[in-house]
């Protein structure tokens, strides 16, 4: 099992973060489109970086359009020698329509198109194939000898794609080389109904699952003593909260039978109750969604957990010294 960290915070602060976590044996380094842009960072950790594996988790599909996105996936990747991954996701319609002011319209099929969209783009740099593809949502017929990049040896980066329901999920097992599973997910929404619908996507384009990476960020509550151990059960109840009021992640509750809780906490979230949100997080709830374990036990109940369902891990939590996190990262490499 691969362990990505993630590279979060001022651009002032990359250098130091990218070289702690290639000097910590992270196999790769994430960043987020969260209050900021999510390729710039990686841009700074390329260059102050020789090894570790660089991914947008996620940049925000939707936002762009499959030119600019294929331009700066090539720049990354060609910069780092090879080194980049682009993670897409599409968001959901409110932000999309008024926080980017995009269109949004079926976002399975248009994210499909999407990515063929790019390596439609990338064989015609790569590989000298006219740039005919046209389709339902993008049109590309156009490039010229001035617009094709010439520095094409490392070839084109590879393609994960974030997903929380079925047709995204079998999206990414057709058209992308890995699949970012949510956070907010468990280990039997994990195994039953993300699994199954990502084979579908593989069994429909005639791919291996052996050349394609699951990656999941994992909720993990844990601390050195009562206190730290308490401020992290916070945080995750109040991130769980946030998640389950969004009506589109709902089937993973109703999965389990508390989609009434989801109701709930999409009212509260419309009255701006984020605080009193994450009192609706039970102990039960907790115990499903995120690994509840004293530092040394964390590595041990991830693999417990997810051995065999994932191949990378993204690491939500802090080690609480250096002995642990080599132990820990061991233990999660030589999971299968």
């Amino acid at each position: 099992m691969k362990i990505d960290g993630g590279l979060f915070g001022d651009f002032e602060g990359v250098k130091g973060r990218i070289e702690t976590l290639e000097a910590d044996g992270f196999d790769g380094a994430i960043s987020a489109e969260m209050a900021s842009d999510p390729f710039l960072p990686l841009l700074l950790a390329a260059e102050h970086s020789e090894k570790i594996e660089l991914m947008t988790s996620i940049a925000v599909a939707f936002a762009r359009n499959p030119m600019n996105v294929a331009n700066l996936a090539h720049d990354l990747n060609a910069y780092s020698k090879g080194r980049f991954t682009v993670g897409l996701g599409s968001q959901i319609k409110p932000h999309i329509t008024r926080r980017f002011s995009m269109p949004w319209s079926h976002p399975a099929p248009r994210m499909r198109e999407f990515i063929l969209a790019m390596r439609a783009i990338w064989a015609c740099w790569y590989e000298g194939k006219p740039l005919e593809f046209q389709g339902e949502f993008y049109s590309h017929t156009l490039m010229t000898p001035m617009f094709s990049p010439k520095n094409t040896e490392y070839g084109a980066p590879r393609v994960f794609l974030a997903a929380v329901g079925p047709k995204m999920t079998e999206v990414a097992g057709e058209v992308g080389d890995g699949l970012i599973a949510h956070g907010f997910t468990t280990e039997k929404y994990l195994r039953e109904v993300t699994l199954p619908a990502m084979e579908r996507g593989l069994a429909k384009a005639g791919r291996d699952r052996r050349n394609f990476e699951v990656s999941c960020p994992v909720f993990v509550v844990t601390g050195d003593g009562d206190e730290e151990r308490e401020a992290s059960r916070r945080g995750a109840c109040q991130q769980l909260a946030f998640y389950a009021s969004t009506p589109t992640y709902r089937p993973v509750l109703e999965l389990h039978g508390w989609e009434e809780v989801g109701r709930e906490l999409t009212r509260l979230s419309k009255q701006g109750e984020w605080v009193k949100m994450g009192t609706y997080i039970s102990d039960e709830m907790l115990e499903v969604f995120a690994i509840v374990a004293d530092p040394d036990d964390v590595a041990p109940r991830l693999v417990e957990r997810f051995g065999g369902a994932i191949d990378r891990l993204a690491c939500t939590f802090a080690f609480v010294s250096k002995e642990q996190r080599e132990a820990a990262m061991q233990t999660l490499h030589d999971a299968d």
